[in-house]
Formats: C-alpha cells, structure tokens, sequence
C-alpha cells in the first residue's frame, strides 16, 4: 500500500506559509521540466521520508529529482493488485492457485501503464531474471494464505482512498490496503507488506502509519477502529494494535508538529540530511552532503536571502550564494 503522512498548508498559522502550487514561483526544477512548488498535500509515505531525512523529503517532493525503478517496490505493487483484485471472485473460488496464477497478469497490466519499468529487465534477454522475480511475487502472494484465508473474508473497502481536513486546517489523505467491518460495526484496517516485520526497536515506523490511517477514519466516520493489522508476506508475521481516543491524538498532534517542521524548512531552506542504514537503498547519494556531494540549488525563494550571484559591485570582495 501507498503509505503517506502529510498535509497543505495550514489556513493559520503563527508563521508565515508558503505559497501555494499555483502561487509559486515558476522555478524550474533540474532535469524535471516541473516548476518548483513548496510542499502540499501528499500521502503518509512523504510524511515518514521527512521524519526519515529532511533532505530526502527536499530531494522527492521539492526537487522531484529522478529514482530509478525499484524491483523491491514493484514486485509490492503486483501482490497488492493481486490481494485486492482476487476479493472480485466469489469466495469458493479465492484459492493460492488461482492467486499465483494472477501474478504475470497483474505485471502486465502494470507495465503497460508505465513502460518505463521495463529497464528493471533490460539486462535479462534471456527472462531468467525476470522469471525468478515473478516466482518471487507468486511465493509472497501464496505465504498470504497461511495468514488469513480470503473464504471467510468480505471486505468493505479495497485500496480505499480517504481524505479529510482536522481542525487545524491539516489535510491528511493516503490509500488503505483493505477496510473489514464486523457484523457488530466494528473496524479493522489491514495494510500488506511485501518486507519483513521489523525488529521491534524499528516498529515504530509502520505502526505510526497506521494510527494515522485510524485518525483519518476516525475524523471521517466518528468511529475509532477497533484494530490495526499489518501483514509481513516476507516474514509471514502478523502484527496487530488496538488503538484508543488517546493514541490518535496524539497522533494529530505529532503530525501538526512535524508539518510545522516541514513548513520551516520550506521557508528557510535548511532541509538537513540524516544519515541512517535506509542510505544504502537512497538514489540521491550523488548530491548529499553525508556522501561528499552537493545539492542543487535550492529553487525556492528564501526571505533575505539572495538567490544566486552578486548581493554587492565588482570589486567589492563578496561571493555568490547559492541556496543549497
């Protein structure tokens, strides 16, 4: 599932925030074409990338710099469409073989919608790559069925995409893998991870992403769910939570804190990076000052800050800045 925690900018605010997409200044961002904009409203995933690294935050959603397609990220998104879709058969007919079986076809709708996905397999003229990849996806897609069995399961909503506005003017949107609602009203949200579970000491991370899909439910439907469940298909773990009123305030409360953390950054351009284990899977190593690289400058205007080349005459001994 596509995870994100972030919002638009706050109507009020004690500090000054920055402009909207359409108000920005038509800033080209590098090698993109796309006019540089300050941050608006995204899914839980951006949200963690900030909380992740500030720089990486930047580097995605302000500079929109280019990742490459990843295999890891693309075989989720074919299990995800198979768990979804499979739930369009009657119940008799939800088996693992006919789940496998999905996989290729899936992929191929996949690929037709984004061409570019076919360089994962440039190298493969063979398809043994390839293969091997498919068998991969057909393995999480079957471990599934050791976790829950579809027969006995009718959900109410499938990538069930919600928005809502909290009263501090915070928008909060994402996509929640699947909605179960009990005969007695109650709610359970399940999110499908085609990784392992994480160590305990790193659980903190998935766990949040959840309270924030139980907030948003929450402020749209009055009802706090009953439970949150995340599916490990890489490690056949299932981890469930029960939150209270008290957890998802909380929750509200760390996100207005990290969007105004996010919002200073726009405005001041200090998006400082964190060096973490995660920098081993980053695509941005090139232009990050942990690896000896540099950013590029920074395409948003900086109150009392030039943006590039001479603040003084000829001559008069002072430099360029570049926001970086």
């Amino acid at each position: 599932m596509e995870t994100t925690t972030e919002g638009t900018t706050r109507p009020e605010s004690s500090s000054a925030a920055p402009e909207s997409p359409a108000e920005a200044p038509a800033d080209t961002v590098r090698g993109t074409g796309t006019p540089a904009a300050p941050p608006g409203s995204r899914p839980p995933c951006r949200s963690s990338d900030f909380m992740q690294c500030p720089l990486l935050y930047r580097f995605r959603v302000i500079d929109k710099l280019p990742e490459k397609p990843s295999a890891a990220a693309t075989r989720g998104t074919v299990v995800h469409a198979v768990l979804e879709r499979l739930f369009d058969a009657p119940a008799a007919q939800r088996t693992a073989v006919g789940a496998r079986a999905m996989v290729p076809g899936e992929w191929e709708k996949l690929l037709a919608k984004r061409p570019e996905l076919a360089e994962l397999f440039v190298d493969d003229p063979a398809g043994e790559r390839l293969a091997a990849w498919l068998a991969d996806a057909e393995a999480l897609v079957e471990r599934w069925f050791t976790l829950e069995d579809p027969t006995r399961l009718e959900p109410a909503d499938r990538e069930l995409y919600v928005e809502t506005v909290l009263d501090s003017g915070l928008q909060l949107r994402g996509f929640i893998d699947r909605v179960d609602v009990a005969p007695t009203g109650e709610v359970r949200l399940v999110d499908y991870k085609t990784g392992k579970a994480p160590r305990p000491e790193y659980a903190d991370g998935p766990l949040f992403q959840m309270k924030f899909y139980a907030l948003v439910m929450w402020r749209l439907r009055g009802i706090v769910p009953r439970r949150l469940q995340l599916v490990y298909l890489g490690s056949g773990d299932v981890l469930t939570y029960d939150p209270t009123e008290a957890d998802l305030r909380g929750v509200e409360r760390k996100l207005l804190a990290l969007w105004d953390a996010i919002q200073r950054a726009a405005e001041t351009g200090d998006w400082r990076p964190r060096r973490t284990k995660l920098c081993g899977w980053c695509d941005h190593q090139a232009v990050c000052p942990e690896f000896g690289g540099t950013p590029p400058p920074y395409p948003l205007p900086v109150p009392g800050q030039a943006r590039s080349l001479p603040v003084a005459a000829p001559g008069e001994g002072q430099g360029r800045m570049d926001l970086v």
